[in-house]
């Protein structure tokens, strides 16, 4: 694949979607880096996972399975995005997170620290998880919500505002 376009010092452009790689980041012949996407430092993009628009996938952080990455998201740190998750809009992912099975993450959504995103949880608007914080099955985190330290929120529980830092809110609507 040609590209009319440079190539930077120490970066490859992928073969399946002519993105920018590092060369010391590891990219499936599999995976898709779209032609404004990035991968590098350490990162591993795997399998069948995309990464396209402007989105960034550094440090040491992994997108592997059917995962995407889109827009101008970023996942970075030791992060991991797997499954059919995925990420877009101006979404970060950091730390030692992970998101996956259908987990959506959009929009200004933060997840960071040890948090773990999965099931069907859908996290948007300005929302931050963090902490060990688990957001899992059919929950929504949305709004200006923070869930962090060692909250769960589980099942169809909507959480719009507030901060929660312990318990579990399954089912549960909170909108304080």
């Amino acid at each position: 694949m040609s590209h009319s376009y440079a190539t930077p010092q120490g970066f490859h452009r992928h073969e399946n979607g002519g993105g920018l790689v590092g060369d010391t980041a590891t990219v499936a012949d599999t995976a898709y880096v779209g032609p404004n996407a990035r991968v590098f430092d350490q990162a591993r993009v795997l399998d069948m996972a995309r990464v396209s628009g402007t989105a960034k996938v550094s440090a040491d952080a992994t997108v592997l399975g059917a995962a995407k990455v889109w827009g101008n998201a970023k996942v970075y740190g030791t992060a991991m995005v797997l499954g059919a998750a995925k990420v877009s809009g101006n979404a970060k992912v950091s730390g030692n997170a992970k998101v996956s099975g259908c987990a959506r993450v959009i929009e200004k959504a933060k997840i960071f620290g040890n948090a773990d995103v999965s099931g069907n949880a859908y996290i948007f608007g300005s929302a931050k998880v963090s902490g060990s914080a688990e957001v899992l099955g059919d929950a929504y985190v949305y709004g200006t919500a923070r869930v962090s330290d060692i909250a769960r929120i589980s099942g169809t529980a909507r959480i719009s505002r507030g901060h929660i830092r312990t318990g579990v809110r399954d089912g549960e609507k909170v909108t304080r």
